[in-house]
């Protein structure tokens, strides 16, 4: 079925047009056309608007035509990632991090709200790391009409603020995670990272230092994170590159006293971590601990391993005795897996030996510490020495762990062996949430920016355990993904604005079911400006 015109010529000579409509049939085989309606006089029906009224009614019985036509009504002015934002913010509320800013605002006689301007760098740091001045820009493609009117300053003023009530935060998370995770606060592990600088940084902060990142040549600062035996971060320090890990747990020690009412603390930390001394300050201070033993720089560490005693099954993979000496108790930790791996890279390396010593190679042997324990100097001749091979023997699988506290030699082992939830905070501190590269230069926002990086943490962690308690294995870094495919969508409709968000995808569902959070509606009606 179709329109065509009809044209009839007027005994003066003009012409008049008429719209018929049209159908085609076969008559007889043959094809015929035969008019179905006679539509009236072109010109006539362009004047009076008949034909615009006609097409608006066919339309109505036309998906196709009507769709297309209720699109051309449609203006859809933004689309922006949505997902991110409902989840952490509802984590950031829920650990009262918005209370506590209003409460330090109120008393500070603050009167900018530094507090979006916070969250939305801690939210750039668990999606998208960047420098401030990007963040100012990342911000825009954000839905949050709270940060609509946020400039750069107002980010670089939220890191000082950050910066300068970090205390009180930290104690406010720590009574508000206390409660809400039911954590276990009667064991804290401690440990320290270093992260570096390129170009100038801050003096007096930024030191040159002892590198765990095996850079030597850049000025660095030290970051402290203590933990809960769950694995959740409870507080951070930041002390300038220089600083020596046995200082860093000395003052740890001082603020678990001052900061934090906690009726029982074990501390943990890692070899190297402590020395005699602090010990006796742990001790005098009511604490309790629980510390490596470096072995092999120890001659306690020797004569602990060499007493006679039956060792227990903790694990598999874990078998522990206690031995008391010189009234200091110890724990000997045996892995026999561990065991296996420290003969063979022994073996390895003795085997490397013995061709470098075939090879004549003497001076880069006894240039190299990993070789040099093991050999044997008498004037000129070089030999494998079998005695120090028999003697580091000894030390394989094993460890050994020093305490002042009453638990069981099994409990002891696993609360040190704890010490890993730490080095993945670090991992997650330097990699996952980019640390580094840290863009500021002077102490007071370096130490705003670290505290961006460890709230960022604290949600990330937050997060991770809610969908654990839902008993759901998703890979954390796919869940990001899906949560920013969900976007909201500003949408004008013949005048009406309206706020539409996408379809969850993929693991999306999980993360509003762990947070207690239901979907925005499909389509909401946005109130007149």
């Amino acid at each position: 079925m179709f329109v065509r015109t009809k044209v009839f010529k007027n005994k003066d000579g003009s012409a008049r047009t008429y719209l018929q409509l049209v159908t085609t049939e076969r008559v007889g085989g043959k094809v015929r056309q035969r008019v179905v309606a006679n539509l009236g006089r072109l010109d006539e029906l362009q004047d009076g608007g008949a034909i615009d009224k006609l097409i608006e009614h066919l339309a109505r019985f036309s998906k196709k035509q009507y769709i297309l036509d209720r699109v051309r009504q449609i203006e859809a002015k933004q689309a922006k990632t949505w997902g991110p934002v409902l989840i952490f913010r509802r984590l950031w509320e829920e650990l009262r991090l918005s209370a506590t800013f209003d409460h330090l605002l109120e008393k500070t006689g603050v009167e900018t709200d530094f507090e979006e301007a916070a969250f939305a760098m801690v939210l750039n740091r668990l999606l998208d790391p960047m420098s401030k001045l990007r963040v100012s820009e990342w911000v825009k493609t954000i839905y949050r009409p709270e940060w609509d009117k946020l400039e750069l300053h107002h980010f670089y003023r939220a890191l000082d603020f950050l910066a300068e009530h970090k205390i009180e935060f930290e104690q406010a998370l720590h009574a508000r995670v206390w409660d809400l995770f039911n954590l276990r606060l009667d064991l804290l592990l401690w440990d320290t990272t270093t992260t570096y600088f390129e170009g100038r940084a801050a003096e007096d902060l930024a030191e040159f230092g002892f590198s765990k990142d095996n850079r030597p040549d850049r000025v660095q600062v030290m970051i402290g994170v203590l933990l809960s035996r769950d694995g959740f971060p409870i507080a951070h320090e930041v002390f300038p590159g220089n600083t020596a890990e046995v200082d860093t747990f000395r003052q740890v020690v001082d603020k678990v006293q001052r900061h934090f009412n906690l009726r029982r603390v074990i501390l943990v930390a890692d070899r190297g971590m402590v020395s005699e001394e602090l010990l006796g300050e742990i001790e005098a201070a009511g604490l309790e601990y629980i510390v490596g033993v470096r072995m092999r720089r120890l001659k306690v560490a020797e004569e602990v391993l060499s007493r006679p005693g039956r060792y227990h099954k903790a694990n598999p993979n874990l078998w522990v005795k206690e031995v008391m000496h010189q009234g200091v108790r110890y724990i000997v930790c045996f892995n026999p897996e561990e065991k296996e791996r420290d003969r063979q890279t022994r073996e390895e390396a003795v085997g490397r030996l013995r061709d470098k010593l075939e090879a004549g190679q003497l001076r880069q042997l006894i240039g190299n510490s990993a070789y040099r324990r093991y050999l044997k100097l008498d004037g000129a001749n070089v030999s494998i020495d079998t005695e120090a091979l028999e003697h580091e023997a000894r030390y394989d699988g094993k460890y050994v762990l020093r305490t002042n506290c009453s638990l069981s030699p099994e409990e002891v082992a696993e609360s040190y062996k704890s010490l890993w939830q730490v080095e993945r905070a670090f991992r997650e501190l330097k990699s996952g949430l980019e640390l580094r590269p840290v863009y500021h230069w002077t102490e007071k926002r370096i130490r705003g920016h670290i505290m961006v990086c460890f709230l960022a943490v604290v949600l990330e962690i937050a997060l991770r355990r809610k969908i654990r308690d839902q008993g759901v294995e998703v890979r954390y870094d796919d869940l990001l993904l899906d949560l920013c495919q969900l976007k909201a969508v500003d949408l004008c409709v013949d005048g009406t604005r309206y706020l539409a968000r996408t379809e969850l995808t993929g693991c999306a569902e999980v993360a509003f079911r762990a947070v207690g959070v239901r979907p925005p509606q499909l389509v909401t009606e946005m109130p007149r400006v």
